[in-house]
C-alpha cells in the first residue's frame, strides 16, 4: 500500500494535470468558433464551383476536354493526399485518418494499383511510414504556420497538379476530416484528380449560353482553382476538426482526473484514518501496560 506521502504526492501530481487539460479545453473551445465558422463559410464557395464546373464540363468533352478533366486515360498510378494536424491531444481523428487513408491504400494495392502518399500534416507521418514504408513521397510542413491558409493550400495543390503534368500519377484522392461537430469528425475519400465530373450536373433548359473566351479557355482557369478550393476545405475542415476533437478530448481528461482525484482522497483519508487508529492502539497498550 503506498505512503501518505506517496499519496499526497499523487493528488498534488493529478491536480496540475487537470489544471492543464482544463486550460487547454478553455483554448480548444475559444478556437473552435473560429475555425467552424471559416470551414462553413467555405463549403457553399465550393459547392457553386462545383455547379458552374458541371455546366461547363457538359460541353467540352473529347480532344478538347483539358488534362486535369480527362485524366490519363489510365488508372494505374494512385496519389493519397492525406492531410492531418500538426499537433496532438486531440483524441482519436489522426489516428481516424491514418486509418482511412490505410484502408484506401490497402484497397487500390489489392486492386493491383500502385500507391503512393502525400503527406500533410507530422501526426499521420509515423504510423504511415510503418505500414508504407515504401509508398511515402513528398510531404508537405504545416508546424510553422499559425493557421493554414489559402495559401498553404495553394502550394500544395501546385506540387500535386505538377506532379499530374509530370506524369508521376494518373488519379490522385484527398483524405481528410469533415468537421460535423466537437463529437464527430468523419475522414472522408474525395478524387480530386482528374477532376471528377460532378454527378448532379444542371439539366438543359433550352437557353442559349455563349461563353467569352471559350469553355475550354474557362475550364483550363477553373479546374486548378477547384483542386486549391478542395485542398483550402481540406485544410479548413482539419483545423476545426483539430479544436473540436481537442475540446472534447481534453474535457474527458478533466473529468477523469477529477474522479482519480476523488479515488486518491478516499485513500489518503483511510491510510490516514487506519495509521490515526493504530497510534491510538499502541498508545492505549502502552497505557494498560504500565
Amino acid at each position: 500500500m503506498a505512503s501518505l506521502k506517496e499519496l499526497k504526492g499523487r493528488i498534488t501530481s493529478v491536480k496540475s494535470t487537470q489544471k492543464i487539460t482544463k486550460a487547454k479545453q478553455m483554448v480548444a473551445a475559444a478556437k473552435l468558433r473560429k475555425a467552424q465558422a471559416r470551414a462553413e463559410a467555405a463549403r457553399p464557395y465550393a459547392e457553386r464551383l462545383a455547379a458552374v464546373m458541371a455546366s461547363l464540363a457538359t460541353k467540352v468533352s473529347g480532344d478538347n476536354a483539358p488534362k486535369l478533366l480527362a485524366g490519363t486515360g489510365s488508372d494505374k498510378r494512385h496519389l493519397l493526399v492525406v492531410v492531418n494536424t500538426d499537433k496532438g491531444l486531440c483524441g482519436g481523428l489522426n489516428a481516424n485518418i491514418v486509418r482511412a487513408a490505410s484502408a484506401k491504400a490497402r484497397e487500390l494495392v489489392a486492386a493491383g494499383k500502385d500507391v503512393e502518399l502525400y503527406l500533410v500534416g507530422r501526426k499521420g507521418r509515423a504510423p504511415l511510414k510503418r505500414n508504407f514504408p515504401n509508398a511515402i513521397g513528398n510531404q508537405f510542413d504545416t508546424s510553422q504556420v499559425r493557421e493554414p491558409g489559402f495559401e498553404e493550400a495553394e502550394q500544395i495543390a501546385s506540387e500535386v497538379i505538377g506532379m499530374f503534368e509530370d506524369g508521376k500519377y494518373d488519379v490522385a484522392h484527398l483524405v481528410y476530416p469533415v468537421f460535423q461537430s466537437a463529437l464527430a469528425q468523419d475522414p472522408v475519400v474525395q478524387q480530386i484528380v482528374p477532376v471528377p465530373a460532378p454527378e448532379n450536373a444542371p439539366a438543359d433548359t433550352g437557353a442559349v449560353v455563349e461563353y467569352e473566351p471559350d469553355e475550354e479557355a474557362i475550364l483550363e482557369e477553373l479546374l486548378p482553382r477547384y483542386v486549391k478550393t478542395q485542398v483550402f476545405g481540406a485544410l479548413l475542415e482539419v483545423s476545426a476538426s483539430e479544436q473540436g476533437a481537442s475540446m472534447t478530448a481534453m474535457d474527458n481528461a478533466t473529468r477523469n482526473a477529477g474522479e482519480l482525484i476523488d479515488k486518491l482522497t478516499i485513500q489518503y483519508n483511510r491510510s490516514r484514518q487506519a495509521a490515526i487508529t493504530t497510534e491510538l492502539v499502541e498508545i492505549i497498550a502502552g497505557a494498560e501496560a504500565l
